[in-house]
């Protein structure tokens, strides 16, 4: 029943979210705003991380499921696709691996400015 009232938490979160997207002229999806307030309920403890957690990582394992659509979706229309794949695939790639270069740099700048923290505190 607790992950019920959590999974009624996000989903007023993300309506919240849609519904902003919506009001405000601004051009951010309702998803990112839906994030936003997340982020804030969670940082000024409104809602605590322990309520939300398990339902979170539930809706997070059922994430691949929301993929299989669009594939196939590009899998009917391959032959709309056949002109530009190889480009398309050159920057897919490219893509992927200065997003995992950057993503692995700030990983280690954090790792290292908390152990430097750490090493100060001692």
């Amino acid at each position: 029943m607790a992950c019920l009232g959590a999974i009624a938490i996000i989903m007023g979160v993300s309506f919240a979210g849609d519904l902003l997207g919506a009001v405000l002229p601004l051009p951010v999806p309702g998803s990112i705003y839906a994030l936003v307030i997340m982020l804030l309920l969670l940082l000024t403890r409104a809602v605590k991380l322990e309520k939300v957690r398990a339902a979170g990582d539930f809706l997070i394992s059922l994430m691949p499921l929301m993929f299989i659509s669009p594939s196939v979706g590009l899998m009917t229309d391959f032959d709309a696709y056949k002109d530009i794949l190889a480009p398309l695939l050159i920057i897919c790639l490219v893509s992927t691996l200065v997003v995992m270069a950057v993503t692995g740099r700030v990983s280690q700048a954090i790792i290292r400015r908390g152990s430097a923290k750490r090493e100060a505190g001692r």
